[in-house]
């Protein structure tokens, strides 16, 4: 009996690979030159890749660079990257440092939230009937939206409050603790949102939310203590490999049981990342090894993966879904920035840090990629969709430093110091410079 010939994907993937990490390098070095942070540059190389621009103008060379046998391979990889990546995001989010501050910064995180859900919830209701997919609620279309909209990306945020000098500022310490209570809350809300997406009935979307939060709250209480001790330890009983390999293990295991439990693996390389102990000299050396490697070798395949998802003639198709386009942007700046900015006003900032804190809100970054992705692999939202909110993702992203240069043109040298309402410094601390802090050092 004749067989086929069984196609070898490994001599194509190792041309993709290569030309994928250099062509980002390429864009988010470029990026950086116009004052932008790198996540922009690596995702319009992502989209000129993709269907939009290299498939439109020579679809040969992209059939070629990136061929069908490729493409699971590449996502896997740029999955594994992200994995990684949402570990190091839980590891910087220190929770120490949201005791200790203002209402202020609870008082503006919460709004940056409240009303992009609000609205956001107004505008999923509109475009329900011409952009949900087939077989989607009305209730999963709507909470996806809203929430999508309500991101704020930390780890971006951070690299451009420390590309600026703005990190140890009042205006930066409170921004970074609104966007970690930001993310904090946009992250159990998307939880939620992929439980009821993922779940045949309320029942089932209920036990799911449980069994999150139960794995969740044994993650912190049970979990983080054994680490500790054994963190504490391995600086004298362990050699770095073991302790590299310890960690990417535990972050591949808790993902695989969040991904089991029915929200998105995600979660569970964010929670492992939450509860690992900080401040241990061998686990900041190992996640600096891991973040060395998973950043600028893996996330660009993430960003590709991306990018050939998303195709702009499907909006160039129908001029309906460029006014559809022009609406999410709107209400996606209006909401986060207006939200934020507003509640920053009401607790007692001056107009100009009140608006810069509005516009660091807005940011949204890589973060925004990650909940649109899991949306676009869930079926909740379709193609049209995804592509819309990737370019509102990338524009406020790019709208961010334009925008502190305008509020914020004269140097920056005011020590960070606590809002006027609070009673005690942050107890984290804050490091002696900025660029020592992890969260300056991903994106």
């Amino acid at each position: 009996m004749a067989t086929g010939t069984v196609h070898d994907p490994l001599p194509t993937l190792l041309i993709a690979v290569p030309a994928v990490i250099l062509a980002c390098k390429a864009g988010a070095q470029l990026i950086r030159r116009i004052g932008q942070p790198p996540v922009v540059g690596e995702l319009a190389v992502g989209i000129i890749l993709g269907p939009s621009l290299l498939g439109w103008l020579w679809p040969q060379a992209q059939g070629r660079l990136f061929p069908d046998s490729v493409l699971p391979y590449l996502d896997v990889l740029g999955n594994l990257g992200l994995l990684a990546f949402m570990f190091l995001v839980g590891l910087e989010l220190d929770l120490r440092s949201l005791r200790g501050h203002s209402r202020t910064a609870v008082a503006v995180s919460q709004a940056s939230i409240a009303l992009p859900l609000a609205l956001g919830s107004l505008l999923a209701l509109g475009m329900y009937g011409s952009l949900a997919p087939e077989g989607v609620g009305r209730l999963q279309f709507t909470m996806f939206v809203a929430v999508s909209i309500s991101i704020t990306a930390f780890p971006v945020l951070a690299r451009i409050l420390t590309d600026r000098g703005l990190y140890r500022t009042r205006v930066g310490t409170l921004a970074m603790t609104c966007a970690a209570v930001d993310d904090v809350t946009a992250w159990c809300l998307l939880a939620v949102v992929v439980a009821v997406a993922k779940s045949n009935s309320p029942f089932d979307a209920v036990t799911t939310a449980l069994s999150a939060l139960a794995f969740t709250l044994f993650m912190y209480f049970a979990l983080r203590p054994v680490l500790a001790r054994w963190a504490a330890r391995a600086e004298r009983a362990y050699t770095d490999s073991v302790v590299l390999v310890v960690l990417f293990s535990g972050l591949c295991l808790s993902a695989l049981a969040t991904e089991r439990i029915g929200v998105h693996a995600l979660f569970g390389a964010f929670l492992f990342g939450v509860a690992t102990p900080r401040g241990n000299r061998m686990i900041e050396r190992q996640a600096a090894r891991l973040q060395a490697f998973t950043v600028p070798v893996l996330l660009p395949l993430f960003f590709v993966t991306t990018g050939l998802k998303t195709d702009l003639s499907v909006l160039a198709n129908d001029p309906r879904q460029w006014l559809w386009a022009a609406a999410v942007l709107a209400v996606a700046v209006l909401a986060k920035w207006g939200g934020g900015a507003s509640a920053a006003r009401l607790a007692g900032q001056n107009w100009r840090d009140a608006l810069s804190i509005g516009a660091l809100m807005n940011c949204r970054g890589l973060t925004e990629l990650v909940v649109l992705n899991i949306g676009l692999s869930l079926g909740v939202i379709g193609p049209a969709l995804f592509t819309i909110l990737v370019l509102m993702a990338l524009l406020t992203t790019a709208m961010t430093s334009p925008a502190l240069n305008l509020l914020r043109h004269r140097p920056e040298n005011e020590p960070a110091r606590p809002p006027a309402d609070t009673a005690e410094p942050d107890p984290a601390g804050s490091p002696a410079h900025p660029e020592d802090h992890p969260a300056a050092t991903i994106r």
